[in-house]
């Protein structure tokens, strides 16, 4: 039941989206041949009509697109009609192809504050982390560092916790055997071992049979991530040495050794990074029972588990007037949108592998889970967030798509002619099969995540 709700709510926006594009043509007089529900793939499961326009329901519904008489050869508007789209100002045209963001965005906003007025309260974007319970095996670090199902995380490194990334993040980062020193780490571990067996070339080959001293290198420092880097901005990757295949080797050979034997293959320098490349402790400081307490180092292990079970309460701010509803419904879909600009740049960069990426059936997943798990309230504020990110992708200069027809305007407009209706057929056929290439990729994505229990 509510993996129908969830696709009745994506619907809409697909209609809403259109109908930006259609009630604006509409407005400036510009004939609309069709509306579609869905792409013209297949049979079409329901025509009727709408004054002059076509209003049809296609078996394949992933989409819409509404028709103008330019899109059809046998149109029998003149070639020269106002009622063309082609004929018209370059401005009336750009209102046109843009109405389809805009009415995303304004459904959006609508949705978020009939949440703020209806429910109270507007998210805030952050989250109180909670310890909800530790792993069983008694190896891992939560069971030696006095954690206690019901903590809440209020700080780790000196950090404060408000989003699980930022405290899996941590973790990750501070796993054991990163395949990453500090160049300041890598330079003392070239000291240590130096001072400890002083007769060592520091430079090239340790010759072959020498038995070198291990000296102790005990854990590295905390570590510490930007700010924005927490917020999910931008890949991580802080200056310092990153091991080579064979120095992590290496590291592993000498593993809990006091000494080891050169086979004539390894330098001073790899045998630093190799000794050095441990793990970084994380510093953690709980609320529990109305005191925040310091708890001891955790070390995580190789996979950047420390054992503990987390549980996640999303906070929430009160809405006190409209005018402070409007407000804050504002804030909350402009911060939403910074972060799905920021993470579109991470797409496009390739720092967001194309396996990562999901679409409408993980979303449907996600969402009716959502709605029966936390109701329909957090159901609308993610379908808001939904039509913002169609907003967005479709304001991308990709031929197919709003921001395509935008980017031909905006050169038209420049040069002072028209480009090409040739060169625009040949970007738009391209763009589509793009898009429809992405498109099954991330159909694939979805099944395949659902089939393996991933969402």
């Amino acid at each position: 039941m509510h993996i129908i709700t969830m696709l009745i709510l994506l619907s809409v926006l697909i209609l809403v989206h259109e109908f930006g594009h259609f009630i604006v043509a509409r407005k400036l007089g510009i004939k609309v041949e069709k509306f579609g529900f869905g792409l013209p793939f297949g049979p079409t499961l329901y025509e009727t009509k709408w004054g002059d326009t076509k209003i049809c329901v296609h078996s394949f519904l992933l989409g819409g697109y509404v028709s103008f008489p330019d899109d059809d050869p046998d149109s029998e508007i003149p070639k020269d009609s106002p009622e063309r789209i082609a004929n018209r100002k370059v401005w009336e045209r750009f209102l046109v192809v843009s109405a389809g963001v805009t009415a995303n965005a304004i459904i959006a906003y609508l949705i978020v504050l009939m949440v703020a007025g209806f429910s109270g309260s507007v998210p805030a974007n952050q989250y109180d982390i909670y310890v909800d319970g530790l792993q069983e095996n008694k190896n891992h670090a939560s069971h030696q560092i006095d954690m206690k199902p019901g903590d809440k995380i209020l700080t780790a490194n000196g950090k404060k916790i408000d989003t699980l990334f930022k405290f899996v993040g941590t973790a990750k980062r501070s796993k054991k055997f990163n395949d990453y020193i500090s160049y300041e780490r890598h330079q003392a571990m070239v000291d240590k071992i130096l001072e400890a067996n002083p007769d060592l070339p520091q430079e090239g080959v340790i010759p072959e049979g020498t038995t070198i001293k291990l000296p102790a290198s005990g854990p590295e420092k905390p570590v510490e991530v930007p700010k924005d880097i927490f917020a999910g901005y931008q890949e991580y990757k802080p200056e310092g040495k990153y091991l080579t295949e064979k120095e992590q080797q290496l590291r592993e050979n000498i593993q809990d050794k006091q000494e080891f034997t050169s086979e004539g293959d390894v330098t001073v320098s790899q045998l630093a990074a190799a000794i050095g490349d441990t793990v970084h402790p994380i510093n953690i400081v709980v609320l529990r029972d109305g005191k925040p307490v310091d708890l001891s180092p955790a070390y995580p292990n190789e996979e950047g588990m420390i054992g503990i079970k987390l549980r996640v309460q999303e906070v929430n701010v009160a809405v006190k007037s409209p005018a402070d509803a409007m407000v804050k419904s504002w804030d909350y879909l402009q911060r939403n949108a910074v972060y799905m600009v920021k993470g579109l740049w991470m797409i496009v960069t390739g720092q967001i592998p194309l396996n990562d990426l999901h679409g409408i059936v993980a979303v449907t997943k996600i969402g009716s889970d959502i709605i029966e798990n936390r109701g329909i309230w957090d159901g609308l504020l993610l379908t808001a967030l939904i039509s913002i990110d169609l907003a967005i992708v479709n304001l991308l200069p990709i031929p197919a798509l709003d921001g395509g027809h935008i980017m031909f305007l905006i050169i038209e407009k420049l040069r002072g002619r028209p480009v090409e209706e040739k060169t625009q057929e040949t970007f738009a056929k391209y763009g589509f099969v793009f898009l429809i290439g992405l498109m099954f990729i991330i159909i694939f994505n979805d099944i395949f995540a659902l089939i393996t229990d991933k969402l």
